[in-house]
């Protein structure tokens, strides 16, 4: 799902409040980019969690040319779904083959 496509369905499940929905949206997904870039832990119960890990430095290739080169250390965003996402994902995923 895209951001678009969330603000349409928050749009089409409260009509009330469609053109706002964009705003809100946007709003909360800056709220959360900054608490990340803080360094805070965010946890949504029900949903999950999003944490930051740390990645050393170290030494890699460039697939092209083959040349070494040195990556830095690097914090990436890290989600870790929640127990009763967990659970409703493996209900309708676990039926498909």
């Amino acid at each position: 799902m895209t951001k678009s496509e969330l603000v349409t369905r928050l749009a089409v499940r409260f009509p009330q409040l469609a053109k706002d929905t964009d705003l809100a949206v946007k709003v909360i997904l800056d709220a959360l980019t900054d608490a990340l870039a803080e360094g805070d832990r965010i946890e949504i119960r029900g949903f999950g969690s999003f944490v930051l890990n740390y990645r050393p430095p170290r030494a890699s290739r460039n697939p092209k040319s083959g040349e070494k080169v040195l990556v830095p250390e690097k914090y990436v965003p890290h989600f870790k779904p929640g127990k009763d996402l967990r659970k409703r994902v493996d209900a309708i995923a676990g039926g498909r083959d």
